[in-house]
């Protein structure tokens, strides 16, 4: 992991911090957003950690894994990393479904926060 960009070793550290926490205890992630974060959930939109922490919390499966196919970061023109992963879900007893999510991470005050987070499951619909 060295020989990588500070902004991927930074990137897969939170992306990896997340999906860690989400698939053990979904309340614990106020931890890594701020007050004027934003999540986009299958296009419904929630703003600041309460709320965000709120949706997340509340939804409808007890049990969910993680797995991660791909991860790439990028570095921002204002000091920021963009973080788009594709991978794979299973909650509950549901068939495993393929998602994608996009995280904009950002420094303040010397600690990493995520500001932007965008979700979606890869749905097809043919019909």
């Amino acid at each position: 992991m060295g020989d990588k960009p500070i902004w991927e070793q930074i990137g897969s550290s939170f992306v990896q911090h997340y999906y860690q926490l989400f698939d053990n205890d979904r309340t614990q992630l106020g931890a890594i957003y701020i007050d004027a974060s934003c999540l986009t959930w299958e296009g419904q939109q929630f703003q600041g950690k309460a709320a965000i922490v709120e949706k997340l919390s509340s939804l409808p499966f007890q049990k969910i894994q993680h797995n991660i196919t791909a991860q790439d970061h990028q570095p921002t023109p204002d000091n920021c990393i963009l973080s788009m992963v594709v991978g794979q879900l299973k909650a509950d007893e549901d068939l495993i479904m393929g998602f994608h999510q996009i995280f904009l991470l950002k420094n303040i005050d010397d600690a990493w926060a995520y500001t932007s987070d965008m979700f979606r499951l890869a749905l097809h619909n043919f019909g």
